[in-house]
């Protein structure tokens, strides 16, 4: 089927274009949340079990990082050119495989194999993030940030749905012969192939593929393009948005062993399923609270928010680490510090940059984003072994402080251009 958006006399109805285009990636987030709800807490449990070290758990995170880090970008490429939609499926191709592979890994007990399996899941997380860039293609400029966050808080059904599918997971698995820890995945693989589906069928027209064709006739139609390249402003959002996934992810990745030895051992499953439930609510269930401030209070304005809820979150995490309760509101808080920071930040890139760079700028944020955050990851399970979870929630407030550091340069040199 061709795209081309439906019209009269070949004009094209951008509103309604976009309109569909938010509520296929709403959707599709949903059912992609459910996909990856799980994947990170049992990957870091699968990787502790498969090398019986807590200190290669943080690999499972470093492999799913990893995995979108090195396909961001290629799948950024395609999507320039092929447009949106054969990414996004592409990613979706890519992370049917490695459940596949992940639950095959646990069935011969191979951590090798399992970091492949995760770090093809993380490629599928690749197109994933880059939904919310879709959602900004044919957007209005005041409108950016409230639909980007719109796609990006639709994650919260299946991501809090996800992590709670834990528990039922390993009833269904156990009752059809699959190893511990890995039930759950059937949920996942049957969200990502309906995701597949769903893309494949109704992502029409192609935002980005119309918005350049728009571009290039301005006469068929109104289409936001930022005429003026600001690098500055571009690459503070980048650094904006990767350093606040960093903080995220460490601390998160190293909650599910940190609760181990915290909660006991039969209820360890609903404990961990349960508190990244309430992370993944966070990360995404006030995501259009934030996308409306930073349409109407500053981008820049609204990265800072987000810093002072991860900071937050830290200090609860350092001070109440023995406590399920007090690990339990240190989780929302970082999802709600992660939320703000790239909500506002993937804003920020896109109206810093002109159409036709956005695709490539777009994938270099990603990449720097999960590159990052997956060396993070496999420091903090070494720092997590040094000096505890309290501990390691200190040393996150590092890349917290080198944003704050950031916006006050960015402010400092704006002015005195």
């Amino acid at each position: 089927m061709p795209d081309a958006a439906l019209s009269v006399e070949g004009e094209v109805d951008v509103v309604a274009a976009q309109r569909r285009t938010v509520r296929t990636l709403a959707a599709g987030q949903v059912l992609t949340g459910v996909a990856f709800g799980s994947t990170l807490s049992l990957g870091a449990l699968l990787a502790k079990d498969l090398s019986g070290q807590d200190a290669l758990s943080g690999f499972a995170t470093a492999a799913v990082t990893l995995g979108a880090a090195l396909t961001a970008i290629p799948l950024a490429r395609l999507a320039g050119v092929r447009g949106r939609r054969f990414a996004l499926t592409t990613g979706n191709v890519a992370a049917l495989v490695g459940i596949t592979l992940v639950v095959t890994a646990a069935a011969v007990r191979s951590f090798p194999l399992l970091l492949v399996g995760i770090a093809l899941i993380g490629a599928g997380n690749a197109g994933t993030l880059q939904s919310r860039f879709a959602a900004t293609d044919l957007a209005e400029p005041g409108r950016r940030g409230r639909d980007l966050s719109v796609v990006v808080w639709s994650t919260t059904v299946g991501g809090v749905v996800g992590p709670l599918l834990l528990a039922p997971g390993e009833l269904v698995g156990a009752g059809v012969g699959m190893p511990p820890l890995t039930g759950a995945y059937l949920f996942s693989f049957a969200a990502q192939a309906v995701a597949f589906a769903l893309y494949a069928l109704t992502l029409r027209p192609d935002p980005l593929l119309l918005a350049q064709r728009l571009a290039l006739r301005p006469s068929a139609g109104s289409v936001p393009v930022a005429e003026t390249d600001r690098p500055l402003l571009a690459r503070y959002a980048m650094f904006a948005v990767a350093a606040s996934h960093v903080t995220m992810a460490a601390v998160m990745a190293m909650t599910p062993v940190h609760l181990s030895h915290v909660v006991a051992p039969d209820a360890l499953t609903l404990a961990v399923g349960v508190t990244i439930a309430v992370h993944v609510f966070g990360m995404y269930g006030l995501s259009p609270v934030f996308g409306i401030l930073a349409d109407r209070i500053g981008r820049i304005a609204v990265v800072l928010l987000g810093q002072v809820l991860l900071a937050a979150s830290l200090g609860t995490a350092a001070a109440f680490a023995d406590s399920q309760v007090g690990v339990l509101v240190a989780l929302l808080l970082l999802g709600l510090g992660w939320s703000a920071a790239t909500v506002a930040g993937s804003a920020l890139l896109t109206e810093a940059t002109p159409l036709a760079g956005r695709p490539r700028r777009q994938g270099r944020s990603d990449t720097l984003m999960t590159a990052s955050a997956a060396a993070g990851s496999v420091l903090a399970g070494v720092i997590l072994g040094a000096v505890g979870y309290d501990g390691l929630a200190l040393w996150a407030l590092v890349p917290v402080a080198a944003v704050c550091g950031g916006a006050l340069l960015v402010r400092m040199t704006l002015r005195a251009d």
